[in-house]
């Protein structure tokens, strides 16, 4: 299981680094991995809900959908929180941010 939760941690860090270029795709399965618990990751709405909204606004229309469907299962405390979380991270990773 160690070396499968390593190879699951270093997605999450490649991805990362992608998503914080802009990359749609990667936000889009960062998503995808916080939601479903894939790699064994723990199912994290609050950050999949994050992720999907960050691809959604740069494009991605399967991130919509995504997004739509767990906000479903999710409080409207918790869509907050993730929309707060999304905003932090666009400021940290803006080029204006500096």
């Amino acid at each position: 299981m160690g070396s499968s939760l390593k190879s699951a941690q270093f997605l999450i860090d490649s991805r990362l680094a992608d998503a914080a270029r802009g990359d749609a795709d990667a936000c889009y399965e960062l998503g995808m991995v916080y939601s479903s618990g894939a790699a064994g990751i723990d199912i994290d709405l609050i950050e999949a809900h994050k992720w999907f909204n960050l691809a959604a606004v740069a494009g991605s229309e399967a991130a919509q959908a995504c997004r739509s469907e767990i906000s479903e299962d999710m409080s409207a405390r918790d869509i907050a929180i993730a929309q707060k979380a999304a905003r932090a991270w666009l400021h940290m990773t803006s080029p204006r941010a500096a």
